[in-house]
């Protein structure tokens, strides 16, 4: 896996052997990253679950302004920290080695976030409860959008009760991307 564009452009990125963190493969990055472009430069992004790190240095190196990553693996997290080094964005990025939810709880009122993306385990309902805790929140800024990915078949029809429309769904081979924002909102993807 590398980083396809920006500052750290065909840098080479570790992550862990096995299918624990699911890297997300060049080209669905690519894809991902070629719809949000436009409104990534100065943005501040949080990559939850982050693995190795993959996306949310994707996003600085195209010009997010800063990225908090949230890890509970001591291992990735020891990968990121290590491909923040590689690409030069480790003044950029902030580390947060605990659960999700912890994490979530402690930003609250110290950050707002223009992307937060989120790459769970599948099957384990850990993107409702993700939901669930932003539509109480307020570390979604006011344009902000949320990216899930998920396994292909994972439902996402209950976000309006949580107060999220549906903006937009791609859809890959095995999985998809399907971005959200607060109902009432134009799209800005």
């Amino acid at each position: 896996m590398r980083v396809i564009a920006g500052s750290a452009r065909r840098i080479q990125l570790k992550t862990l052997d096995g299918m624990d963190t699911r890297p997300t493969t060049d080209r669905i990055k690519e894809t991902l990253f070629n719809m949000i472009a436009p409104y990534l430069y100065d943005c501040i992004f949080l990559d939850l679950f982050a693995g190795s790190g993959g996306i949310g240095i994707e996003a600085l190196s195209r010009g997010a302004m800063e990225a908090v990553f949230v890890e509970k693996n001591p291992k990735a997290m020891e990968y990121i920290k290590d491909n923040l080094e590689r690409t030069h964005l480790r003044r950029k990025g902030m580390t947060m080695s605990m659960d999700v939810m912890t994490a979530l709880y402690k930003l609250e009122g110290e950050k707002q976030f223009d992307y937060i993306f989120m790459d769970p385990p599948y099957g384990q309902g850990l993107e409702q409860k993700v939901l669930s805790y932003l539509s109480e929140s307020s570390l979604l800024s006011y344009d902000g959008v949320i990216i899930a990915e998920a396994s292909k078949d994972t439902d996402f029809e209950y976000v309006k009760e949580f107060g999220f429309s549906i903006i937009k769904t791609k859809e890959y081979k095995t999985n998809k991307h399907v971005f959200m924002e607060p109902s009432g909102r134009k799209g800005i993807c």
